[in-house]
């Protein structure tokens, strides 16, 4: 059983093959590319790789426009290449994730072509259409500011079409069965290439009613098990990582009370109300997130991310909680993007101080579910913000000194690498981080190994330990006999904490800490005492310095 849950104790790494690594010298990322780096990212420790949009795309929204699901883009490489990269991870324990976004295509796609052009296509349906533009065409933008409406007119189809997103991103009618049927063609044409899972885009609005008609949007969640289900038959330890920002009183709706939907779920309120703790020093809006999105399905796993490709988006928090947090982390308005978030990458939102960056990425790699890490995060690259609205944290890999950062020998690549400031290419690279045993590069590869080694975390389940200062996050997690306490100082304050364990006499005397030597033993009252420096977290293991002889195989 445990076999099939591979994705409860995985590390995964998001990267797009555009800005990682070009082998071929045109300015652009590539699958030979990918793979010439695929021992680094073993080395790593990384046990998954979520690839953003590769398939043929106009390219003017990074990819999320896709004009042909059955295909790599050119610029990318071929079928064969992705077919050898997928076998290549294989060879060193990496599964792979690709991007499935089947909420929209690009309006060069040769379905919207063709429905556009003739009344009577078959694929008229497949998009939703209105001889007249709503009254309501201004609402539900998802890029306040820079998109206008929902709703636009194609001077050759005569009629308004709807688009969630870009006008050039026309959605399909996933309400329709030809569609579905479709979707279903798409993920079985992929996983018989080597792919072991889809981070589906905007799963929301994929299960969502559409069309003019409709008063109140309604979900279609029994897509949801329709999608599982045939991923199960395909390939059956294959997964559904779900982009879907919704309230955590319908995180069952997507996981299914039995556990017969998705499989894993972007834990986007956990995420933010992290974010305010980190800004605020108080971790009980977190604890709260944390209790709330607790109730899941055994099979079910959430994902937890600091940064992603997208801005950090801050819509469920107060607008005093949001105010907090611009201001520690995005002060000014060229840092803000959509009037909801943040649009820097971590390192800089936190200014390069290596005591809260580990802090912060100690805690991702210690909450309850999976931990999503992004390319660049392992050595702290920063952001150039004078790139447009999400573009400005997708500039290509750090690998060295060398020009462009070491990503290619093109005379101009496919976005400026940063070159100016603290965090340019000549300070912050892998070459340079890979040499220095202190570096947060080999920091991270240390907490990456001891994620994998503590299941617990991954498997288990969690409780909130009872200690009174406000800015201290303490987890214990049980699972198969053994027990792991994590404990977190968000504040800038050393700290004097004395709390129990709460596994009784024996089992919770011992604390051993598996990140150095500082072990604890509880007094004779069954307290123990742990000084926190700022920003200070500690990883323990409860039971004895003899617990790995003793503990339960995985």
């Amino acid at each position: 059983m445990i076999g099939d849950l591979w994705y409860k104790n995985a590390v995964i790494y998001c990267l797009a093959v555009e800005s990682f690594m070009d082998a071929n010298g045109d300015g652009f990322g590539d699958f030979t590319g990918l793979m010439q780096r695929l021992d680094y990212l073993a080395g790593l420790g990384v046990t998954a790789v979520w690839l953003m949009p590769f398939q043929t795309s106009p390219g003017r929204d990074d990819g999320y426009d896709v004009s042909d699901y059955y295909n790599v883009d050119p610029r990318y490489g071929t079928l064969g290449d992705f077919v050898e990269f997928t076998h290549a991870a294989a060879m060193r324990g990496i599964r792979v994730i690709i991007d499935l976004v089947v909420n929209h295509t690009s309006n060069e796609h040769p379905w919207f072509s063709s429905a556009r052009s003739d009344p009577a296509s078959i694929y008229r349906d497949w998009y939703i259409w209105s001889k007249k533009r709503p009254p309501d065409a201004e609402k539900g933008v998802v890029f306040p500011g820079v998109q206008k409406s929902t709703w636009t007119y194609d001077d050759v189809a005569r009629a308004y079409y709807f688009h969630r997103f870009y006008d050039f991103q026309p959605d399909l009618n996933t309400a329709n069965p030809a569609v579905q049927a479709e979707i279903l063609k798409i993920m079985g044409f992929w996983i018989q290439l080597g792919v072991s899972g889809f981070r589906m885009d905007a799963v929301p609005f994929v299960i969502a009613s559409k069309g003019v008609k409709i008063v109140a949007t309604r979900e279609h969640y029994e897509m949801l098990r329709t999608f599982r289900e045939f991923l199960q038959w395909r390939k059956g330890d294959s997964i559904i990582l779900a982009e879907a920002n919704v309230a955590p009183k319908l995180d069952l709706s997507y996981f299914g009370d039995e556990g017969d939907r998705l499989q894993m779920m972007f834990n986007f309120h956990v995420n933010q109300h992290l974010f305010y703790a980190l800004a605020s020093a108080d971790a009980r809006p977190l604890v709260k997130a944390l209790k709330m999105t607790e109730p899941r399905p055994a099979s079910g796993q959430w994902a937890h991310f600091l940064r992603n490709h997208d801005e950090l988006d801050l819509g469920r928090l107060t607008e005093t909680q949001r105010r907090r947090v611009f201001a520690a982390f995005g002060p000014d308005r060229s840092m803000q993007l959509y009037g909801r978030g943040i649009r820097r990458r971590l390192a800089t939102m936190l200014g390069g101080d290596r005591r809260r960056l580990e802090l912060a990425y100690s805690l991702l790699l210690s909450l309850p579910g999976t931990p999503v890490l992004r390319y660049g995060d392992e050595i702290g690259m920063g952001d150039d913000l004078s790139l447009p609205e999400r573009y400005c944290a997708r500039t290509p890999m750090q690998w060295s000194a060398e020009r462009h950062g070491g990503f290619s020998k093109a005379d101009k690549v496919i976005r400026p690498v940063i070159s100016d400031g603290p965090w340019s290419f000549g300070h912050v690279n892998v070459a340079q981080q890979r040499r220095d045993p202190n570096s947060f590069l080999n920091w991270t590869e240390r907490m990456i190994r001891m994620r994998k080694e503590t299941p617990e975390i991954g498997f288990g389940a969690f409780h909130i330990l009872n200690i009174k200062p406000k800015s201290v996050l303490a987890l214990r997690y049980d699972w198969r006999n053994n027990s792991v306490v994590v404990m977190h100082n968000l504040s800038d304050q050393p700290l004097e904490l004395r709390f129990k364990v709460g596994l009784g006499p024996e089992l919770g005397r011992q604390l051993v800490n598996v990140l150095s030597d500082d072990h604890s033993e509880a007094g004779a009252g069954g307290s123990h005492d742990i000084l926190l420096e700022p920003y200070g977290y500690r990883w323990f293991r409860a039971g004895g310095l003899d617990y790995l002889t003793r503990r339960t195989a995985a």
